[in-house]
C-alpha cells in the first residue's frame, strides 16, 4: 500500500458482537498517510469499536483491515480500567512498551512536557491524579509508542481551556497519520481534513474530505436535497394513483390506461432515493426538582483544594438554596472531582446536608452507575418506587418513555450498562437524573462523551432547574448557555 501512500484500509468489512447486533456490514474506506481524519456517528453506532478494529482488539466477522507492513499504532483511549486506575504511573508506561527500554523515565519526562503534565510522580497511583491529568496520561502513553498511525478517542474530556489548546497546537504540528473521536466541533475543525462517518442505519462507513465543519454542512445539504426529491417523488406518485383510481373503473382504454401508470408508479418508486437518516437528537426535557426543600439545604463554610499534592481547606460560606447555580471552576489538579464527590457523600470539613435532599450526580466516568446491572434495573431503582419486582404498568410505561428520549430504547433495556458505549452512559445517566427528581445537581463534566446534537438541549434543561445546582465544565459555550449564579475559582480561595 505504501506505492500509492495509503497506510490503512477497510476491505469489506463485517463487525458485530453477534450476528444479530452487526455495527458494520462490508464497510470500505482507505486513509492516507498524513490525514488526520474525524470520525463522526451517534452514539453506539461504533466508533469506538472502529478504533479497536484498527488496533486488532476486535476481529472482524468477514473482510479485511489492511495496514502499511511496519507501521505502529497507538490509541489513546477514552478512559482507563479499574485494574489500569490501580497501577502507579511508571508500571503504566512501562506497559506501553513490549520490552521496557533502559531510559524509560527520561522518555516519560520527555513525554510528559509535551502533554503538559510537568508535574508529576512516577510512583503515583493513576486514581488519584484528576481526570484532566488522567487525560494526559491516556495521551501519553500513546505519544510515547511513537506510533505512524495515532489513534485518539474523546482526548478533550476532562481537559482544561490551557490542555485543549495545547492539544490542539500539537495536532497541528503532529506530522503523522490521525484519527480522531470527538464531539468537540471547535477542536475538530482546527486541524482535521477529512471525515469517516458511521452511519448506524446502513452500518456503513462514508468518507467525504475537508475540515470538519465544511462536512457537515455538506452532509446535512445532502440529507435536504434527498428529502426534497423525495417529496416531488410522493407527489407525482400520489398524482398517478388518483388518476389510476379514475381511469380504471372507465373499462376499455382507459383502463389500459391505468395499467400503463402503474408501471410509471412502480419506476417512481423505484427512483425514490434513500434517505439517510441523520443522527437522531435526544427530545426535549425537564429536570423536575424535589417538593418540600428548606429554605437553605446545603452548607459548606470550607471548600477542600489540592496545593502541591496535599489537601487543604480553603473558607468559602457558600450556602445553597432553591434556584442557586453555581459554577466550580480551576485548573487540572486543583481537585474539582475529589471536592465534588466529597459533597455527595457528606466528606467536606464542616458541611451539613438537609437528610432528605435528593442528589442528581453526574460523574465524568460513571462511577456511581453499576455496569453489571441491566439498564432497566437500574432506571427503576432511580425512581424510588420500593419493590421493583412489583412495577405498576404506569411507572414502567414512564420509565420506557423517559428514557426513551435519551435514545435509550426498548432493545438496550436488558443489555448491562457496561456493555453501553460510552456516549449512551452519559444519556443514561441523565435518564436517571429526570426520574429521580432531584433537588441538587452536581455535574461533573456533563458534556463529557456527549454528541454535540444533544448539548444544546441538556443546557436548555440545566438552565431551567429549579433546585440548587452545582457545575464543574470546561466548555465555556455550553456554560453560556446556562443560568450560573457564581463562580467560585477554587484556585483563588485564601
Amino acid at each position: 500500500m505504501s506505492e500509492n501512500n495509503v497506510v490503512l484500509r477497510f476491505d469489506d468489512l463485517t463487525f458485530g458482537y453477534s450476528e444479530k447486533k452487526k455495527l458494520l456490514e462490508e464497510a470500505s474506506f482507505t486513509l492516507r498517510k498524513g490525514k488526520k481524519v474525524t470520525i463522526m456517528g451517534q452514539n453506539g453506532a461504533g466508533k469506538s469499536s472502529l478504533l479497536k478494529l484498527i488496533t486488532g482488539e476486535n476481529k472482524p466477522m468477514e473482510g479485511r483491515v489492511i495496514l502499511d507492513e511496519g507501521s505502529k499504532i497507538a490509541i489513546a483511549k477514552q478512559v482507563f480500567t479499574l485494574a489500569e486506575k490501580e497501577l502507579k504511573l511508571r508500571d503504566y508506561m512501562a506497559l506501553s512498551f513490549k520490552e521496557v527500554p533502559y531510559n524509560l523515565d527520561k522518555q516519560i519526562a520527555t513525554i510528559m512536557e509535551e502533554v503538559g503534565l510537568e508535574k508529576y510522580d512516577l510512583q503515583r497511583e493513576i486514581k488519584t491524579y484528576s481526570g484532566g491529568q488522567q487525560a494526559r496520561i491516556l495521551l501519553a502513553y500513546a505519544l510515547i509508542q511513537d506510533p505512524d498511525i495515532l489513534l485518539l478517542d474523546e482526548p478533550t474530556n476532562n481537559l482544561d481551556e490551557d490542555g485543549i489548546n495545547a492539544l490542539t497546537m500539537f495536532l497541528i504540528l503532529y506530522d503523522k497519520t490521525c484519527l480522531v473521536i470527538s464531539h468537540d466541533a471547535e477542536f475538530l475543525n482546527s486541524f482535521t481534513d477529512g471525515v469517516l462517518y458511521v452511519n448506524v442505519y446502513t452500518r456503513k462507513v462514508e468518507q467525504y474530505s475537508g475540515d470538519y465543519l465544511t462536512v457537515v454542512k455538506e452532509i446535512e445539504d445532502r440529507v435536504e436535497r434527498e428529502r426534497q426529491q423525495n417529496a416531488r417523488a410522493e407527489r407525482q406518485i400520489q398524482d398517478q394513483k388518483d388518476k389510476i383510481g379514475f381511469f380504471a373503473n372507465k373499462g376499455g382504454k382507459m383502463r389500459k390506461l391505468a395499467s400503463k401508470l402503474r408501471d410509471q408508479v412502480e419506476e417512481a418508486e423505484e427512483s425514490k432515493v434513500e434517505v439517510r437518516k441523520d443522527d437522531r437528537t435526544i427530545l426535549n426535557f425537564k429536570i423536575n426538582c424535589q417538593e418540600e426543600l428548606s429554605s437553605e439545604f446545603v452548607s459548606l463554610p470550607f471548600l477542600s483544594v489540592v496545593e502541591a499534592g496535599q489537601v487543604s481547606h480553603k473558607k468559602a460560606d457558600l450556602g445553597l438554596r432553591k434556584g442557586d447555580h453555581i459554577q466550580f471552576s480551576g485548573p487540572n489538579g486543583i481537585g474539582k472531582t475529589t471536592l465534588l464527590n466529597n459533597i455527595v457523600h457528606k466528606k467536606v470539613e464542616g458541611m451539613s446536608m438537609a437528610d432528605n435532599l435528593k442528589i442528581g450526580y453526574y460523574t465524568q466516568d460513571f462511577h456511581n452507575l453499576d455496569f453489571d446491572k441491566d439498564v432497566r434495573i437500574s432506571l427503576l431503582e432511580s425512581m424510588d418506587i420500593g419493590d421493583i419486582k412489583i412495577v405498576e404498568s404506569k411507572d414502567e410505561e414512564y420509565m420506557r418513555r423517559t428514557a426513551a428520549g435519551f435514545l435509550i430504547t426498548g432493545e438496550l433495556m436488558n443489555n448491562k450498562i457496561g456493555d453501553l458505549s460510552e456516549g449512551q452512559k452519559g444519556l443514561l445517566a441523565f435518564a436517571h437524573i429526570v426520574l429521580q427528581n432531584p433537588g441538587l445537581l452536581i455535574l461533573d463534566e456533563p458534556t463529557n462523551h456527549i454528541n454535540f446534537r444533544h448539548i444544546p438541549i441538556i443546557a436548555k434543561a440545566l438552565d431551567k432547574f429549579e433546585g440548587a445546582m452545582i457545575l464543574v465544565s470546561h466548555v465555556p459555550d455550553f456554560v453560556s448557555q446556562i443560568k450560573i449564579d457564581k463562580i467560585i475559582e477554587l484556585d483563588k480561595l485564601k
